[in-house]
C-alpha cells in the first residue's frame, strides 16, 4: 500500500521566513507601513498573500491588485533570498531516506510557483517530487484541507496514509482538516503556538523513516 509524505516549503524545507520579513518590511516601508515583528508572528508567517494584505491594508485585498502587490513583494523576497536558499537540518538526507524507502512525496505551499520553482529547483526537488502544488493550484488557502486534499489525490494515496510537516497554525489545521498525520517543525513556532500534532522536531536530523511507519502502520 502506498504511502506519502508531504512537505509545506516556507519554514519547513527552508527556513524562509525571516527573508520574508525582510520583504515585507521593504515593502510596507515604502508605503509608509511598519508592522513589528509581533504582528508579523500573528498575521504573516504561514498565511496566504490574500490574507496578509488585506490584514495590514484593513480592507479587502482581491483580484488584478492582490496579484500586482504579490508579484511585488515576492519579486522582493526572491532577490533578497536567491543565492541565500538552505534547506532546514537534516532535510536532504531524510528526502533520501524517503525515496530510498520508496515514500511518494509532495511539496503543498501557500507560497507562488515562482517560490517554489526557485526553491525546489535549486535543492532538486522538482524532478523527484511525485506532486507539486503552489498557491496558484488551489482557490482556497489553508487552513482549507484543499491543498492536502488535492496533494493526496495526485499522489493517490488514502489520505491517512500521508504525513505533512508543517510549522504554522493554519498549516497544521489544514494537513489535520485533511485526515492527516502531521509533524509539527519548531523553525518559526514553539509547541504552545500550534494545534496539537502527532510529533514535534526542531530539525530533520530528528526525523527517519522508522518515525513514519510508526505514525502511519
Amino acid at each position: 500500500m502506498k504511502k506519502a509524505v508531504i512537505f509545506d516549503m516556507d519554514g519547513v524545507i527552508c527556513h524562509t521566513n525571516p527573508f520574508h520579513s525582510m520583504a515585507f518590511r521593504e515593502f510596507f516601508a515604502k508605503r509608509k507601513m511598519f508592522p513589528t515583528e509581533v504582528e508579523f508572528q500573528a498575521h504573516m508567517y504561514g498565511k496566504s498573500n490574500s490574507y496578509i494584505m488585506s490584514h495590514f491594508f484593513g480592507r479587502k485585498i482581491a483580484g488584478e491588485e492582490l496579484l500586482e502587490l504579490e508579484n511585488e513583494k515576492e519579486g522582493l523576497f526572491r532577490e533578497i533570498y536567491k543565492d541565500k536558499i538552505d534547506p532546514i537540518a537534516g532535510f536532504q538526507d531524510f528526502f533520501h531516506q524517503l525515496k530510498v524507502n520508496e515514500f511518494l512525496t509532495g511539496v503543498a505551499t501557500s507560497a507562488p510557483f515562482a517560490n517554489l520553482q526557485l526553491i525546489a529547483g535549486t535543492l532538486s526537488l522538482m524532478e523527484r517530487m511525485e506532486s507539486i502544488l503552489a498557491s496558484e493550484d488551489v482557490t482556497k488557502h489553508k487552513p482549507d484541507p484543499e491543498v492536502y486534499l488535492k496533494s493526496a489525490f495526485n499522489l493517490q494515496v488514502e489520505p491517512d496514509l500521508c504525513v505533512v510537516f508543517e510549522d504554522s497554525f493554519s498549516g497544521v489545521t489544514a494537513a489535520k482538516n485533511a485526515g492527516m498525520k502531521v509533524v509539527g517543525v519548531l523553525s518559526s513556532h514553539s509547541k504552545s503556538e500550534l494545534p496539537v500534532c502527532d510529533l514535534y522536531i526542531d530539525d530533520f536530523r530528528e526525523m527517519d523513516t522508522d518515525r513514519i511507519f510508526s505514525l502511519i502502520g
